[in-house]
């Protein structure tokens, strides 16, 4: 059963000011000694590094596109269990996600009965609020939306202008933040810059200091509380498992991974071993291998002076070790990577590919991806559910060696269809990112593929 206060803070649109007002928010529950677990709906990685660092613990994503519901559900159960508050974080509008509202914050809010702060900018408007509030609020009568937050209020008197039109509509005004301009968090062409690559202490203390103020704190905790029980569906039981060890790319250019779906690998029976492409020497000792996506190419000279590495992992791949990447990992694997200014990059040099990256965003959006051969993750004619969003594109390297696509994409939204990705034996990469919650069997013959290479090499190590 899931009975934890809770509490979805969602926006009008994009760009309103949610990460930053649920940051402060976070930062201001654990200075009361709140133990608060924050998650974040849809795909994004970036965002929850921000949560995490304020609230001292993993955020963890709520997408209900790449994981089935009932496995949300149980994710969400066991990571809030013994909690103060747990705290939800919307992604773009609140009724904005794949076709159909898919993966939207109203279908979270739905699926966890939990009320709904709205976040609203209020910047170069009045009275008019309340008419957009009034929509939010009638669109769909299932989602309960229970007061909204003002973001960028720039007088007294625009914020008394405001909330009497919203007290005429019936809606409560739970903060109101005063616009700073000086108060920015920095960003680069996915989104917000990695808490890993900023001095995010300082911005994050910034962040409190403009924002707790503002906040109807002990209103909102008091919102959170009448969230209603909900009671959970039982979970068949795990399969037997294979033990193997799995080395995962991890540094500051490999860190967009789902702390779930890392979990699901070690409840397939894998050790999750990290190791960094960018300062390690040599892999370590390791039955397979995982590369996120990231921001390689922010670290395209660092990963090309580690020769000893990409050597290494040229090596594993003749050795015939599985191997799986996605987005930023695919561009690793590439021979080279040429960079926003043109200048190439020699790379692992598994795919005989040359990726570019692009000033103009290439893709974003969920896919349904079909294999069109058996390859490390699935067998041809299964599907995988991820989601695309990249800056790269993708060219034969001129060498004349094929590149045999390993999927057929199908946009969520459009149905379009195209060949994507490279597959050629036990090695796999594509522009997919996906959750392994959400794709079970894909964990699951992973794991079993690394195994079997531990089996076969075992006499050898």
């Amino acid at each position: 059963m899931i009975d934890v206060p809770r509490l979805v803070i969602a926006g009008t649109q994009s760009g309103v000011g949610k990460t930053t007002i649920v940051s402060g928010l976070l930062s201001e529950l654990r200075l009361r000694g709140k133990q608060v677990q924050s998650y974040k709906v849809g795909p994004d990685y970036i965002d929850p590094g921000y949560h995490a660092l304020a609230s001292g613990r993993p955020c963890h994503n709520l997408d209900s596109w790449l994981v089935p519901t009932e496995r949300l559900l149980s994710i969400f159960e066991q990571t809030s269990r013994g909690m103060d508050i747990a705290v939800v974080e919307g992604v773009m509008g609140l009724y904005d996600g794949g076709r159909g509202g898919v993966a939207s914050t109203a279908a979270i809010a739905r699926l966890l009965r939990a009320p709904v702060v709205l976040v609203v900018n209020c910047r170069s408007a009045g009275e008019s609020i309340a008419a957009v509030v009034l929509g939010f609020m009638k669109y769909d009568p299932e989602v309960r939306l229970v007061g909204v937050i003002l973001n960028q209020i720039g007088s007294d008197s625009h914020e008394q202008m405001v909330s009497e039109a919203l007290a005429r509509i019936g809606v409560r005004v739970l903060g109101v933040i005063r616009r700073t301009e000086s108060l920015k968090v920095p960003e680069r062409h996915l989104g917000l810059l990695p808490v890993t690559e900023n001095p995010a202490e300082t911005v994050l203390a910034d962040i409190h200091a403009a924002i707790a103020g503002g906040l109807a704190v002990s209103a909102l905790l008091e919102l959170a509380a009448q969230a209603e029980p909900l009671e959970l569906p039982a979970e068949p039981p795990l399969p037997a498992q294979r033990s193997c060890r799995i080395g995962v790319a991890r540094d500051e250019a490999f860190s967009f991974y789902y702390p779930e779906s890392l979990r699901v690998l070690e409840e397939q029976g894998a050790a999750i071993v990290p190791f960094s492409p960018l300062r390690d020497t040599k892999l370590p000792d390791v039955d397979g291998l995982l590369f996120g996506g990231g921001f390689p190419e922010m670290f395209l000279a660092q990963l090309a002076a580690n020769e000893s590495m990409r050597t290494d992992i040229r090596a594993a791949a003749a050795a015939g070790v599985p191997i799986a990447a996605e987005c930023g990992g695919y561009m690793y694997l590439c021979r080279r990577v040429a960079s926003f200014d043109g200048e190439e990059y020699p790379m692992a040099g598994l795919i005989p590919q040359i990726c570019r990256m692009e000033r103009k965003l290439q893709t974003v959006g969920y896919v349904e991806a079909t294999a069109l051969a058996d390859n490390v993750l699935c067998a041809a004619g299964e599907t995988l559910r991820g989601h695309e969003f990249h800056f790269s594109s993708m060219a034969a390297d001129g060498s004349g060696a094929a590149v045999t696509p390993a999927f057929q994409f199908r946009k969520n939204r459009t149905g379009v269809q195209y060949p994507a990705g490279y597959g050629d034996g036990n090695v796999l990469a594509s522009y997919l990112h996906i959750h392994f919650a959400g794709n079970p069997a894909a964990a699951r013959r992973f794991v079993n593929r690394c195994a079997e290479h531990r089996q076969r090499t075992e006499g050898s190590r």
